[in-house]
């Protein structure tokens, strides 16, 4: 799979120089005193969120990430070159914890965000740092601090203002087509989407546009692990807002809400919060004559549940969609 979400590394920042022991030699110049210079420092390891990347897929070949150790002093008082930081980008949406222990490190979710995550060492003193009226020839240095080696987990929580879900094949990529200018691949077999897909939607009367996240099929157990729900189940955190997509020519006659529970059953195990979030319920491929009387059905099940019919293949309910998404939000 192409999308990668989550992701552990080593990082390792760089030692600090040693400071050096040197004295001043020239000519006609016997006593010149102590002239060291300092150790440079070591190179920081910094994180930053940045809209150049979208996945974790760099960290599926690269793991181990050391920046550079700072150089020694050099006679002269020459403080040695201090080690570059190292700069890693990710996504926006990516928490950084510690993967040994666990620890919240940071959250990384607005563009252009950064964080240290191993500061580098400092470099060690030369020996003109401890010259002293009763100490006029020190003849030692300080050594530079060495650097500081973590292993982090990376997690990866999409941005979107509104998460799409439900059952495979009920038409969340078709939906998402019809709404935004995303392309995510359709096909007439379970999951085929195998990795979240996001769309701008940008309403016709000019309101703020939004994102929509199309996250792959949920199935029962989705929770637990089954499917491919428990892999993207966190990009939906972060919404305002969830679509639940029904497929109306699916549902059954005896139950017409068990596919509904099922997807409302998952989220509640999965969070509290996500199933309290805000909802809106579309009753997909209602271009079918034969699925009018399931669809009238359900929303009368549905009770005070928003619920719009929609064909996402035909585009019939697109902006009335768009129009109550907007609303949600504006509430949320």
């Amino acid at each position: 799979m192409k999308f990668i979400d989550e992701a552990i590394i080593t990082v390792r920042s760089g030692n600090g120089g040693n400071g050096c022991v040197s004295f001043r030699r020239e000519k006609f110049i016997p006593k010149g005193g102590p002239d060291g210079g300092d150790g440079g420092h070591g190179g920081s390891v910094i994180i930053r969120a940045s809209l150049r990347k979208r996945t974790l897929q760099q960290f599926q070949f690269r793991r181990i990430f050391n920046a550079p150790n700072g150089k020694p002093g050099q006679g002269k008082q020459m403080t040695g070159h201090s080690g570059q930081d190292l700069l890693i980008e990710v996504p926006p949406g990516t928490i950084i914890a510690n993967a040994e222990s666990g620890q919240f490190i940071v959250d990384l979710n607005q563009p252009g965000q950064e964080t240290v995550v191993a500061a580098g060492g400092r470099g060690g003193a030369g020996n003109i740092r401890f010259k002293s009226s009763v100490n006029r020839a020190p003849r030692y240095a300080k050594p530079g601090e060495p650097g500081q080696q973590l292993k982090l987990k990376l997690e990866l929580k999409l941005l979107a203002d509104v998460g799409l879900v439900g059952l495979p094949n009920a038409g969340k990529s078709t939906l998402i087509r019809a709404l935004s200018a995303a392309r995510p691949k359709i096909g007439a077999y379970p999951f085929t989407t195998l990795e979240p897909s996001l769309g701008v939607v940008y309403p016709e009367w000019g309101g703020e546009p939004f994102v929509v996240a199309d996250i792959p099929g949920l199935i029962t157990g989705a929770s637990q692990g089954a499917g491919l729900g428990i892999r993207f189940l966190r990009h939906i955190e972060r919404t305002r807002a969830i679509v639940h997509l029904i497929d109306v020519s699916a549902i059954s006659i005896d139950d017409p809400l068990a596919d509904y529970q099922i997807i409302r059953h998952e989220l509640a195990a999965y969070s509290q919060s996500l199933a309290a979030k805000p909802q809106l319920v579309v009753l997909n491929k209602c271009d079918l004559p034969e699925t009018q009387a399931q669809a009238d059905c359900l929303k009368r099940l549905l009770g005070d549940m928003p619920a719009l019919t929609a064909s996402a293949l035909t585009g019939q309910g697109a902006p009335a969609i768009v129009s109550a998404l907007c609303q949600l939000l504006s509430d949320a």
